[in-house]
């Protein structure tokens, strides 16, 4: 009898251990989304250029090109903002007939690792919806809660714009 509840005392160790570094291995997701009072196309011909995001989001002083070309696969992007932070990205896909790409931050002082984000434009009732969302890690030392804000904040400042862009 000892022996069989001290196995199951073991299994369970084991299980919260794994369950343990599950979690801190967690992937946080994100997804913000506007609804825009324009056909989708439209919306589209603000967001589509990789390397043009200073024109509708207020964070962004310049939008340079490093390597690639544009809305090509593999273009390596370097944005900087306003105060100065530069964060380095690379364009994964660009799918123009479905109004769509996705991209992941090489480099940055963002708080988060491992990100992977996916900017589309739909058709909606009201004229389109634009949806920015996003799966990431917090990095060491930051708390997922404060990863998650820091770029739901990111993707509200530019989505909040383009509303105002697009009346």
């Amino acid at each position: 009898m000892k022996t069989t509840i001290l196995r199951w005392m073991a299994v369970g160790a084991a299980s919260l251990a794994w369950s343990t570094a599950a979690v801190a291995a967690n992937v946080i997701q994100v997804r913000e989304k506007v609804e825009l009072p324009v056909p989708a196309d439209k919306a589209w011909e603000v967001i589509k250029d990789f390397n043009s995001w200073q024109t509708w989001h207020p964070a962004l002083a310049t939008d340079e090109i490093t390597s690639g070309k544009g809305n090509t696969r593999g273009t390596i992007r370097v944005l900087t903002t306003k105060d100065g932070a530069r964060i380095t990205e690379q364009l994964l896909h660009y799918q123009p007939k479905v109004l769509s790409y996705t991209y992941k931050i090489i480099d940055g002082p963002l708080p988060v690792t491992d990100y992977v984000s996916t900017l589309q434009v739909r058709t909606s009732k009201s004229g389109s919806v634009v949806t920015w969302n996003s799966h990431f890690k917090a990095k060491e030392g930051t708390s997922d809660e404060d990863a998650a804000k820091a770029i739901r904040g990111i993707y509200r400042a530019g989505l909040d714009s383009l509303k105002e862009k697009l009346k």
